[in-house]
């Protein structure tokens, strides 16, 4: 398809006709399945006269078409271009299609498709329309009603969405069952799963008193990593009703884990459908990143049943609406169950590195985007976590409970509704009494904004004036930018470190306020210091924008220290190491001997040594910046400046506070058996950054630590952590057979095996690139799994930058191999996986050159939408 064309959001228009009621027959097959539908279809009472029917339709062979129980001639239809159109049909009628279909062919992974002996789906965005002859949209919603027929020995276990309500048994071995789903739904939200599966069943009794079965289906082999998924939907489900009133709402609640799925998790109603790595766990496989990050994806998609389900979008473009609230929810169920500061500092990191340099690419788009060609390119960060980052304003803006008000009232008015970014914005608007046509801007206008800070003490008048200016750079189709409606969180600190209070025109606002930014340029004065501040901005990362301030290195080494707010403490400290990060790339650039600033060893030491009640904090505030947010500082990267003086700090790091990590690491030492607690959680993440600034000295004895406590395995955080050390480091002789111990013993687990395949592709070494190709034609890798894809050639590109950004090019031609070859089977991970070419412009004009004649290379292939749109857009002029 070498010329797709665009979908506008202008160009919206109702549907024409309505489905009420939605009835399915599958008659189970890997390679011939047949799908009957019956469709009770009305003319949409906006709609004109005369219209004809248009469904969506792909890879579909048809064999039936009838209405209202008549067949339907030739000349009365066309199938064309992915669509049936019915030229005639009356106002009220019913339509009955069947088709065939190829599960086991289809390696998109969209629709009905085949997983190992499963048989699964995936219908959001327009995976539906893969199954069968249906207005495949969000703004047509049914009640479904969908019978699977099946083999009883092959298939024992059939689900869908609602409730059973009939089964029996058939000739041929085969067998039935119905299930009902009585809340009117999109096709998106439709699933099927059928294979044989074992539950964990639970109950959960809501706050009105009604009992819930909960059930989680897996294969028999992962039996045993279903208890922590089960405990994390428990959790969730009470704090939604606590949180936000939300109470579940059928019978049953269920979820299926699936080890081929494109995405982490889908919240199809009553009937979540999980890739394997998103929902199984237990400590001799898991580590505790993994436990906290199923913790969270089960929150996330168990509040979609509210926050996407129950409202959901009006048309494609408004995905943020349910994405971006729904992703706001979890983090702050997240914050509320794990350590808060921990859950902000750590979304915030990957929304300035990824979401950023998402904003400053060529892909750049507005939170709700105007156009697009193939909208599975759009499930992207800045329609996620930057999506999150704009509810979270609006929640700073209207304040908490207001913003709870604002909730109830959207979810009261809106259920039963596909719905708008602007009706959730103006019911909050309703609520506060705030007028936020401004802040709608958020939703409008892509790219990252810019607030130039300056500040000024005037001892004599004991006041300090506080400016700041808001600009966003141009953006693809959008060189010219409006202001925003920003909230700024702020506080200011003494030269002790003490909180000062905060007084604006004779009124005190405490230690901690929120000011709202909305001209280009706005002052604020603070009344009644006796000295002069050090502002504490943007606490808790109030707003999703860059921050230009002109801290000195001592001032930021204060914020490390003392300020009241966590996440500022910790940037603080990224700040410092930044600074003395530049010095030593000056250094290297000019051949010169790379030292670590003074200031940022005795800051650190001074947190290795001080009280603290959270190791999670200090363990985060340990770690230098990583090189994608420092590649983020620069305007044009460079790989291997960077790469140099990072491993010269740790390096130096190491040297100079050995004794200090040393006492850290064995204090961190934990004789309990293994819980996925916060508290257990932060001392193995504390003890573990301790041991790697040992190893990373060099000497041999924190090497045999390593050693020690992988051979020790008590759990699979610890295993990782000394597995990673040793693979990394020069001594073969270690790292070599603890790599070929693990990859034996755990050959039988594919989520294992991912870690195994990711620990040896992320080696600084050059010879990782051989490594990586030796990876790639190993029994256990495979390009259809997406898992895998993910775990080697993806875990490569984003986090070995500085092999893969290898002068000789080597790193892009591989890329670009494995992006055509997947073109042909996955298009939807394909562009995600070439992303990192896209960036070319980024890099110095060598890299440039070598990055660009790849996606040349590229765009030369037929390629899919989904691949098409991003090509082309990064090689536009």
């Amino acid at each position: 398809m070498s010329e797709p064309q665009a979908i506008y959001l202008s160009d919206y228009q109702p549907p024409a006709y309505q489905v009420t009621r939605t009835e399915l027959t599958f008659e189970l097959d890997p390679h011939a399945t047949r799908v009957r539908a019956r469709l009770h279809l009305e003319r949409h009472e906006d709609q004109g006269q005369g219209e004809a029917l248009v469904l969506n339709g792909e890879h579909l062979t048809t064999l039936e078409l009838a209405i209202d129980g008549q067949t339907l001639k030739d000349d009365e239809y066309r199938i064309e271009n992915e669509r049936l159109t019915i030229f005639r049909v009356p106002e009220r009628f019913v339509l009955d299609t069947e088709v065939e279909i190829d599960p086991a062919a289809n390696t998109a992974l969209e629709g009905l498709y085949v997983s190992g002996s499963m048989f699964c789906t995936q219908c959001e965005p327009e995976g539906f329309r893969r199954i069968t002859w249906y207005p495949d949209r969000p703004d047509v919603m049914a009640t479904f009603e969908t019978t699977i027929i099946g083999d009883r020995e092959q298939l024992p276990v059939m689900l869908s969405n609602g409730n059973p309500v009939e089964w029996g048994e058939l000739p041929d071995g085969r067998h039935f069952v119905t299930w009902q789903d009585p809340h009117p739904k999109p096709s998106y939200l439709f699933a099927l799963v059928a294979g044989e599966l074992e539950k964990l069943e639970d109950r959960f009794t809501t706050m009105s008193g009604r009992e819930v079965t909960l059930q989680l289906w897996v294969e028999a082999r992962n039996t045993d990593k279903t208890e922590w998924a089960m405990e994390s939907l428990k959790r969730a489900m009470r704090w939604d009703e606590q949180a936000y009133g939300r109470e579940y709402d059928l019978d049953r609640f269920m979820i299926v884990a699936v080890d081929d799925f494109n995405m982490g998790a889908m919240e199809n109603k009553g009937l979540n459908i999980f890739n394997s790595a998103a929902v199984l766990a237990n400590p001799a496989t898991t580590t505790d990143a993994a436990f906290q990050r199923i913790d969270t994806i089960v929150a996330h998609e168990y509040f979609h049943n509210w926050s996407g389900n129950r409202v959901t979008c009006r048309d494609w473009f408004q995905l943020a609406l349910k994405e971006g609230f729904t992703v706001f929810r979890d983090q702050s169920y997240t914050e509320d169950t794990q350590s808060a500061a921990v859950a902000r500092i750590q979304n915030v990191a990957m929304l300035r590195t990824a979401q950023f340099a998402e904003d400053a690419g060529p892909t750049a788009h507005p939170v709700r985007p105007d156009h697009f060609i193939e909208i599975s390119n759009f499930y992207t960060l800045t329609i996620y976590e930057k999506g999150a980052e704009v509810v979270r304003m609006l929640r700073n803006l209207v304040g908490p409970e207001t913003f709870r008000r604002g909730s109830d009232r959207y979810f009261e008015r809106f259920d039963g509704q596909a719905v708008r970014v602007e009706d959730f914005v103006a019911t909050m608007a309703e609520v506060s009494g705030l007028d936020l046509d401004q802040f709608m801007r958020w939703y409008s206008q892509a790219g990252t904004p810019q607030l130039s800070v300056q500040g000024e003490y005037d001892a004599t008048a004991r006041q300090y004036h506080l400016t700041i200016a808001q600009h966003t750079p141009a953006t693809p189709g959008q060189p010219d930018k409006q202001p925003l409606h920003i909230p700024v969180r702020m506080g200011l600190l003494g030269p002790d470190g003490a909180s000062l209070e905060l007084v604006v025109n004779g009124e005190s606002h405490g230690t901690d306020t929120v000011l709202a930014l909305q001209q280009e340029r706005q002052s604020w004065t603070f009344e009644q210091l006796d000295v002069a501040p050090v502002p504490s901005l943007l606490r808790g990362f109030s707003a999703p924008v860059q921050l230009d301030y002109n801290w000195s290195r001592d001032d930021l080494a204060l914020l490390m220290r003392f300020d009241e707010d966590g996440f500022n403490r910790w940037d603080g400290g990224q700040r410092l190491a930044l600074a003395a990060l530049e010095d030593m790339m000056v250094a290297w650039r000019a051949n010169e001997s790379m030292k670590l600033d003074g200031r940022l060893i005795e800051a650190w030491r001074g947190l290795l040594n001080s009280p603290t009640d959270d190791r999670a904090v200090l363990a985060e505030m340990l770690r230098l910046p990583t090189e994608a947010w420092i590649a983020e500082q620069q305007s044009v990267v460079d790989v291997d400046a960077i790469h140099a003086a990072r491993e010269a700090a740790i390096s130096q790091l190491a040297d100079n506070l050995y004794v200090d990590f040393e006492r850290t690491y064995h204090a961190n030492q934990l004789d309990a058996p293994y819980a996925p607690t916060p508290e257990q959680i932060a001392a193995r993440s504390l003890k573990n950054v301790a041991l790697g600034y040992m190893v990373a000295t060099g000497e041999r004895e924190p090497l045999m630590l390593a050693q020690a406590q992988f051979e020790a395995d008590h759990n699979m955080t610890d295993v990782r952590a000394a597995l990673t050390l040793l693979a990394h480091s020069d001594a073969s002789e270690l790292g070599d057979p603890a790599i070929r111990a693990f990859g034996e013993r755990w050959a039988h687990d594919p989520l294992v095996m991912d870690q195994w395949f990711a620990t040896q592709v992320t080696r600084p070494q050059q010879d990782v690139m051989e490594r990586l190709k030796f990876l790639m034609e190993h029994q256990a890798f495979s390009l259809k799994n997406p898992n895998r894809v993910r775990a080697l050639i993806g875990t490569f590109v984003n986090s070995n930058r500085v092999n893969f950004h290898r002068i000789d090019g080597e790193g892009y031609r591989l890329l670009a191999d494995v992006v055509i070859e997947l073109n042909q089977l996955n298009p939807e991970i394909a562009a995600r996986m070439v992303t990192p070419l896209t960036r070319f412009r980024r890099f110095d004009e060598q890299r440039q050159r070598l990055m660009r004649a790849e996606l040349e290379r590229i765009r030369q292939e037929p390629l899919s939408r989904n691949l098409y749109e991003v090509v082309a857009k990064a090689l536009a002029d």
